[in-house]
């Protein structure tokens, strides 16, 4: 049986450190995977005033938002003992359990903000106080929802995103592949799509915003379109490696139709 991927291009836009799983997962389904970051991530150095604003059991609950969250903060910071843990997400949650932390709530069927805000356990959190771990930057969803819910909520920003600098020979690789039309472009956020389009602009890479737009979620599907992306959106249900390959697998595999999302 021919491979639902063979003869794509699939461009891995994650930070490089981060891009091996998802690169070997769609080449195993016949995907010529082309590495592409457009972000880099760097570690916020805690001040000694910082890592005692941050100090996880001084709190109820310490929310991580990635699993970028978890590396930078848990190099920095005590791991916690007393608070309970949540993730945004499965992948942040395999994070923490790898680290030897019991998550207690993450999200079952998405990776962001909303699906955290869902469950019962932060429905009513008047009173109590909430670390939320994260990058610099980003949405104000969370806080902003838990705050008006009554909990006092603090901020801990560990990591940084960067832009990556341009490769040219992966730039050249990408221009290539989007004139073929078998160009799949694999975004994991709406700010890692916008730092794609600042290194291909449109003057010099036509063609990208009509190639084949897989991304996590509505919400980053819903900023590829106010980017102006022409082309089809597949749109996965979570950010997870797995997740992303299964549904380009799913949707180019056998019985599958063309369309937009």
């Amino acid at each position: 049986m021919t491979p639902p991927l063979a003869g794509r291009v699939v461009v891995v836009t994650r930070p490089a450190a981060q891009a091996a799983r998802f690169a070997s997962l769609v080449a195993a389904a016949g995907a010529q995977p082309l590495l592409l970051p457009t972000l880099e991530i760097a570690a916020v150095e805690l001040d000694a005033d910082a890592r005692r604003r941050l100090a996880p059991d001084d709190y109820d609950w310490v929310v991580f938002t990635s699993s970028n969250a978890v590396d930078s903060a848990l190099a920095q910071l005590p791991h916690p003992r007393r608070a309970r843990v949540a993730a945004v997400g499965r992948a942040t949650a395999r994070a923490l359990e790898h680290c030897g932390i019991r998550v207690a709530a993450f999200p079952r069927t998405t990776s962001d903000s909303e699906g955290l805000l869902e469950l019962d356990c932060f429905a009513e959190p008047r009173g109590q106080r909430i670390l939320i771990l994260k990058g610099r930057g980003g949405r104000t969803l969370l806080r902003d929802e838990l705050a008006r819910r009554g909990a006092e909520v603090v901020l801990g920003d560990v990591y940084e995103r960067r832009r990556a600098p341009a490769d040219a020979s992966a730039l050249q690789a990408l221009r290539q592949a989007c004139a073929t039309g078998s160009v799949v472009i694999a975004a994991t956020s709406a700010e890692v799509l916008a730092a794609l389009l600042e290194l291909a602009p449109e003057e010099g890479c036509p063609a990208l915003r009509d190639a084949t737009l897989l991304v996590p979620g509505e919400r980053v599907a819903s900023s590829a379109r106010d980017f102006g992306w022409r082309g089809r959106i597949v749109v996965a249900t979570g950010a997870e490696d797995a997740i992303m390959a299964e549904t380009l697998g799913r949707v180019f595999g056998p019985g599958s139709s063309p369309g937009t999302a």
